[in-house]
């Protein structure tokens, strides 16, 4: 896929645009689990040549002898899984992730013994629910670029 992608951690401390990506996949296996904190990880590769980093850099941890995995280390986004020179960003990091649908499960066989049922579960809502969350306020950065971020008081 060509175009111009951006997207960063939650904070706003670390941004970037990427202009050449592959294929966006999901990954069963247990570090991409620990990594993001959920069932999988979902990430998309990236051309190297064409990723720039608008606003910081993630830091990493060596999550193998041959993987490390890019984060925000002021707010803990997972950003990026590195395999020599390969690269990949994780999918929820876009600003626009709705654009990366996952082609592909890549470790399919580690998969939670749920996970293909998971969306026959049941929507939960409740007016109680509805209202708390129309009442939630986020600190998190926009899901565009800013001159300055976090925006200076008045």
């Amino acid at each position: 896929m060509e175009g111009v992608f951006t997207g960063g951690c939650q904070c706003g401390a670390v941004r970037f645009r990427a202009e050449k990506l592959g294929r966006p996949s999901i990954c069963h296996c247990r570090m991409c689990q620990k990594a993001f904190g959920s069932f999988f990880g979902a990430l998309v590769t990236a051309d190297q040549a064409h990723l720039t980093w608008t606003r910081g850099q993630p830091s990493l941890f060596g999550s193998s002898a041959k993987v490390k995995r890019g984060f925000c280390n002021k707010c803990g986004t997972p950003l990026t899984y590195h395999a020599g020179e390969h690269i990949e960003l994780a999918i929820g990091a876009f600003d626009h992730p709705a654009l990366l649908e996952p082609q592909v499960q890549v470790n399919h066989d580690q998969r939670l013994p749920w996970i293909d049922h998971l969306f026959e579960k049941p929507a939960a809502t409740s007016p109680e629910m509805e209202a708390f969350f129309a009442s939630v306020v986020s600190n998190q950065h926009p899901d565009h670029d800013t001159a300055v971020w976090p925006p200076e008081e008045d």
